[in-house]
């Protein structure tokens, strides 16, 4: 919105800064944060008085959670999503496609999310929301439109709908309309692996922050013909926008992590989960970097792993390799505080994202 402003506002002093998306980003981040802080007393408040007794717990989890975490209620992803989309409205250039197409991707998510807890809410004992099959029926069907949209509107007619490989410049492989399914399985994956990661007090939010910041830097360079050329990256006109949009969910981000710090005034649900998981893997392929993602992520695959290990080693042996799933659990039927599981996965994202960054220069 402040674009076009600027825009009409020729001769006014200074608003060539507005056209500079590094500022824009750092505005976005500055104004969702603001946003998030003011708002969200009110927002938690009404949805302790919504929803009664909150979220339930699951019981087979640790007994601990039934202990310090019934009654607190969830949708804080509503807080994120509110803050990042009254952010990116206000300071990006609202004329790009990439930017609708994951802004799309993000609220659709959040949407499914929110459906979700409020199934979960309402029927109070059980833990559970509506049927999984549906749910990633509906996920896979936004990621499919997305990777369509996003390959159509790629300007060149090899990498729109190939699989750039980090390492070599020169390679990519051409999937052609095979594209649409994969681009939808890397978003409708990214989705719930963040979700399955949104167990414990901050654990779902930091490592989210952490690879969407990261993302936002590679869009930013993508997106720059002068940086990608340096790089030898593929420069994907447009992408650039996405950093703006990065910048305001990290805002957010941290908006909502005053309020979720141990122990957490309100919990992230699906509503936040999903919608965070759905952008990083809409903005991954964007960006064309689907593989660099798995590194990034790669907390989120790890979570992952673990309940899909867990699920087919019960099934196939009868045994189970984790004393439970996702992994976080497991650490703490191992004794660890969740405090130490927390700040230690932390670290394992940090240290991932600076991996997933050294591969630009490593081609």
């Amino acid at each position: 919105m402040l674009v076009f402003l600027a825009e009409l506002l020729a001769d006014f002093p200074g608003r060539n800064v507005v056209s500079y998306i590094t500022f824009r980003t750092g505005a976005a981040a500055l104004t969702a944060l603001a946003f998030v802080f003011l708002f969200g007393p009110a927002i938690i408040a009404a949805l302790r008085v919504r929803q009664g007794k909150g979220q339930p717990i699951r019981e087979d989890g640790p007994q601990s959670h039934l202990l310090t975490k019934k009654g607190t209620p969830t949708m804080g992803g509503l807080m994120i999503l509110s803050g990042l989309l009254v952010s990116t409205l206000l300071w990006a250039d609202l004329r790009n496609v990439y930017l609708w197409t994951v802004l799309g991707v993000t609220v659709a998510f959040g949407l499914i999310g929110f459906y979700d807890d409020l199934l979960k809410v309402r029927r109070a004992k059980a833990n559970t929301g509506f049927s999984g099959r549906v749910r990633l029926l509906l996920e896979f069907a936004v990621g499919a439109i997305a990777a369509w949209v996003l390959m159509s509107v790629g300007e060149d007619p090899i990498l729109s709908d190939g699989l750039a490989l980090p390492f070599v410049n020169e390679w990519v492989v051409n999937l052609g309309w095979f594209f649409v399914p994969f681009g939808a399985f890397i978003i409708t994956g990214f989705g719930n692996a963040v979700n399955l990661t949104d167990g414990l007090d901050g654990l779902a939010i930091v490592p989210a922050m952490i690879a969407l910041a990261t993302f936002g830097v590679l869009a930013y360079l993508v997106g720059n013909a002068i940086y990608s050329d340096y790089l030898q990256l593929h420069f994907v006109v447009g992408t650039g926008e996405l950093a703006v949009l990065c910048g305001a969910v990290l805002g957010a981000g941290l908006g909502f992590l005053w309020f979720n710090a141990p122990p957490a005034a309100i919990f992230m649900g699906d509503t936040g989960s999903l919608a965070l998981g759905g952008m990083l893997g809409a903005i991954a392929v964007a960006t064309k970097h689907e593989i660099v993602a798995l590194v990034v992520g790669g907390l989120f695959v790890l979570e992952t792993a673990s309940v899909m290990i867990q699920v087919a080693s019960f099934k196939m042996f009868g045994r189970r390799v984790f004393k439970m799933a996702p992994i976080h659990h497991h650490f703490e039927q191992l004794g660890w505080t969740e405090p130490q599981i927390v700040i230690r996965f932390w670290i394992i994202a940090v240290v991932l994202a600076l991996i997933g960054l050294s591969t630009l220069k490593l081609r």
